[in-house]
């Protein structure tokens, strides 16, 4: 199921996207300056080039002066231009930038919370697979009778076309329902050809899957018939859906979070597996993303939020807690590791400051440079000190554990 280091993974992604989206929004800014001093071609009367060059350089200098007293969070008194064009080209870069700032954060939000809500769509097109194999199954069935009258090299799948668990998977009305609803068929061409490669390359070929099909022997683990057939289905989604085959590459290729979110899609489905018991019918309600979805959200729209709305501070902060080291040279997804960590240490009072730290160094490891770990781990030490000493950070309940 999801878990909280999941969603901090999320809402890391989101404020790097927005940062790196911000940022062009800067650029562009910069050039509708640039475009408003541009001679005009068709004019009538002399452009003087170097009177619009000028103008340009002012309202350019202007901005960037706004900008930076902005992302300081400070406020931008800046002088207006007696220059009426100048001024003009600056009141409108600004309001460009800011509108493109509000989008963003909206639009990247909600991408993040869309992002971790089609984990579980994953999760239920997964499900679809079996019914799916089946169906590819029965076309190498009619190919292969239509280019052989007899063949000693055709395989039996009689086994696994009658599989109990699989047949209660594809009845299953949660999952018909979902499957109509949200459109998570295995119908597209491209995933369909890559199942056809794999069952051609990869399954028949496999000798656990033949053994089975030929019923010489039970699956390991299996204690009865019926969890032989259980765990044939599980073999098929470790070995070829969640290793790195064929049928997996055509997955990360198709879902760029494929790889992060593969291992709370595999939990979910080897889980619903075990809950396919013989005692399982059609009725049977299949596993939900979250234990608390609602919660999940709230966390993780707070922490993506409020990370934004207190950049400024925490960049503060940590410029403060860097010794001989300027805060521009730190790299910026390392700066959005330690402003999420700020802001979790802040905002969650349940959370122990120790679980944060360590969330975020684990967190580096897996997305940062090799030495961002120990760099993450000094500064937020020592800022958690700092911070809890002066009361700035204050926690409650769950949260005063290991804190001392």
């Amino acid at each position: 199921m999801l878990n909280r280091r999941t969603l901090r993974i999320k809402v890391m992604q989101a404020l790097y996207a927005y940062e790196q989206a911000i940022g062009s929004d800067y650029s562009l800014a910069l050039d509708r300056i640039s475009d408003a001093f541009q001679p005009d071609l068709n004019s009538m009367v002399p452009q003087d080039k170097r009177l619009l060059q000028g103008q340009q350089k002012m309202a350019d200098a202007t901005f960037r002066e706004w900008h930076t007293a902005h992302v300081a969070g400070k406020p931008a008194d800046i002088e207006k231009s007696d220059d009426k064009d100048v001024q003009d080209a600056v009141d409108d870069a600004v309001r460009y930038y800011q509108k493109q700032a509000q989008k963003e954060t909206v639009f990247f939000m909600n991408q993040m919370l869309n992002a971790t809500e089609s984990i579980h769509d994953q999760y239920l097109h997964l499900l679809n697979l079996p019914a799916a194999l089946l169906q590819v199954i029965e076309e190498e069935k009619s190919r292969e009778a239509r280019r052989f009258t007899a063949s000693t090299d055709v395989l039996d799948t009689t086994r696994l076309e009658r599989n109990p668990v699989l047949q209660k998977l594809a009845a299953n009305k949660q999952l018909q329902e979902q499957t109509i609803r949200r459109t998570l068929q295995w119908a597209g061409e491209n995933e369909m050809e890559a199942l056809r490669l794999a069952w051609r390359n990869e399954m028949r070929n496999d000798e656990e899957l033949r053994s089975y099909l030929a019923g010489e022997s039970k699956i390991e683990g299996a204690a009865t018939d019926y969890a032989a057939e259980q765990e044939i289905l599980k073999y098929i989604y470790k070995t070829f859906v969640f290793k790195g085959t064929a049928l997996a590459a055509r997955l990360e290729e198709d879902d760029l979070n494929w790889e992060e979110n593969r291992s709370i899609v595999k939990n979910l489905v080897v889980k619903t597996l075990k809950m396919l018991d013989e005692a399982a019918d059609e009725n049977l309600e299949l596993l939900s993303l979250s234990a608390n979805w609602k919660e999940d959200k709230e966390f993780a729209e707070t922490l993506y939020k409020q990370t934004l709305a207190e950049d400024a501070n925490y960049e503060a902060l940590i410029s403060g807690a860097v010794q001989n080291w300027d805060v521009e040279r730190v790299a910026l997804l390392d700066k959005i590791i330690l402003k999420m960590a700020l802001c979790e240490m802040h905002l969650f009072r349940s959370i122990p400051v120790k679980v944060t730290i360590n969330e975020y160094i684990e967190i580096s490891k897996l997305y940062s440079t090799p030495k961002s770990k120990q760099f993450i781990n000094g500064i937020l030490d020592k800022l958690a000190q700092d911070l809890m000493a002066s009361g700035a950070i204050r926690k409650s309940g769950r949260g005063l554990l290991d804190n001392q």
